[in-house]
């Protein structure tokens, strides 16, 4: 290992500015929403729109993702994309308060702080992905990728535990307090936790002439990037598979409330089942392919094309639970989807960072610019597409059950989809070299199916 890869303690701080990222995030995306159409009364398409918006501007990943390409280094790229977040998200708070008093103001003011929530959450979490692309080491990559991912999720969940605590009793001053003081917070925390990572050789690099100084600009590049096959496909795949990830979210509760008679609490309790699969999921992985490396049970394309599948068989169970109804077991069917999902998707994102060094050029900004947007498209249109599936097709079917298993049966036909893509994608070259020369198999399949050709000729 060279001393340009990246060591557990970075691969920690880089983990703790995701979780900066996902502590703003939480705060706009939710707590205002519910402030929005609760406390304020206002409609629930506004803070739905205002949410889209943020989701609409992750369109701009490829370009960002390219900035930090062309400039050789990523840290400015994280650091400037907090520092809008952060500010977007105090900006958010200070639009919901005006929003009561003078709302065509708060409404200008919230729809240019979610458009920089959206821009500085696009550029600091591609150019993160990027660094952990081209600094990570192969073999550490699916448990890298579970630690900044849960950390984010932590992120999550203890901003929400912390700040719904100092926002009762609920003011508008509590609200613009609270919330700037989590902005600030993921500010100077990113600050920290990027200070150094780069080191001293990527400073130099910045003082280079770009690669592209030639010179391909952003279409171009990323021309040449949709041009490779294996882009083109991991990029289909994402898009697939994040569609049929995504599609359940807003129906698996109304669909155990309505065909299993759960209530609201019982409902909620499910869908914490489903994420404790997800971490199962992820922590499976991560121990497995950092234990086993180089063992063919250490494959992230094995991991990845399994996950999907079970996935599939995970949805066509509650397929089968719309049409029957009780008695099934509906938690375990719930349970083994979320680790079906967390298998899949964390061995997607350590398979991302080997692909996203592949192909022409120094292009990995780019490459996982074009994954980030396909996923925020996904994301963004699946839950949509899924509540709205169901609406339509429950006056055609006569029957609630057979609707959602309608829609449960598309994702099912979509996580199959995205196996086959999978399947079907180079994640890595055979055999890739280290600075030294020592030889280190990603996939043993691949590196058996070399050796044979070549012991052939």
């Amino acid at each position: 290992m060279d001393g340009n890869t990246l060591g557990w303690f970075s691969i920690f701080r880089l983990g703790l500015v995701q979780a900066a990222l996902g502590a703003v995030v939480v705060l706009t995306t939710s707590t205002l929403n519910r402030i929005m159409v609760v406390e304020l009364a206002l409609p629930a398409m506004l803070p739905g729109a205002l949410v889209t918006l943020h989701h609409a501007m992750q369109m701009l990943r490829p370009r960002m993702g390219y900035g930090s390409d062309v400039g050789r280094r990523c840290t400015p790229w994280i650091v400037g994309g907090m520092s809008a977040l952060a500010f977007g998200g105090a900006g958010a708070a200070l639009a919901t308060t005006w929003m009561a008093t003078h709302f065509a103001l708060g409404l200008a003011l919230a729809v240019a702080s979610f458009a920089s929530i959206g821009c500085g959450a696009s550029a600091c979490g591609t150019s993160l992905l990027a660094l952990m692309a081209k600094r990570v080491a192969a073999e550490r990559r699916a448990a890298a990728a579970t630690i900044v991912w849960m950390m984010m999720i932590a992120g999550f969940a203890i901003t929400a535990t912390v700040a719904g605590r100092q926002l009762e009793p609920y003011s508008p001053a509590r609200l613009l307090s609270v919330t700037t003081g989590v902005s600030a917070v993921a500010l100077v925390s990113t600050f920290v936790a990027m200070w150094g990572v780069e080191g001293g050789q990527a400073r130099a690099e910045g003082r280079l002439p770009s690669a592209d100084a030639g010179h391909p600009g952003f279409l171009n590049a990323l021309r040449q990037v949709w041009s490779e096959p294996d882009s083109r496909r991991f990029t289909l795949f994402v898009f697939v598979s994040m569609l049929s990830y995504s599609a359940q979210d807003l129906i698996l509760e109304p669909f155990a409330g309505a065909i299993f008679a759960f209530t609201p609490g019982a409902s909620t309790t499910l869908s914490g089942t489903q994420h404790g699969g997800v971490f199962s999921g992820m922590l499976l992985v991560a121990v497995v392919t950092t234990v086993f490396r180089g063992r063919r049970v250490a494959s992230l394309k094995g991991w990845v094309v399994g996950g999907c599948v079970a996935s599939g068989f995970a949805m066509a169970g509650l397929l089968l639970a719309g049409i029957r109804g009780m008695p099934w077991p509906l938690k375990e069917n719930v349970f083994f989807l979320g680790l079906s999902n967390g298998v899949f998707s964390i061995a997607a994102i350590g398979a991302m960072m080997t692909l996203a060094s592949r192909g022409r050029g120094s292009r990995e900004g780019t490459r996982m610019g074009l994954w980030g947007a396909a996923q925020a498209i996904a994301f963004g249109a699946g839950g949509f597409l899924g509540a709205a599936l169901v609406d339509l097709a429950r006056p055609v079917l006569g029957s609630s059950g057979k609707a959602y298993a309608l829609v449960f049966g598309l994702e099912a036909i979509g996580f199959f989809t995205a196996h086959w893509l999978a399947l079907n994608t180079r994640f890595s070259s055979p055999v890739e070299r280290t600075i030294d020369g020592e030889g280190l198999a990603l996939d043993p399949v691949l590196v058996r199916q070399d050796l044979r050709s070549r012991r052939s000729s």
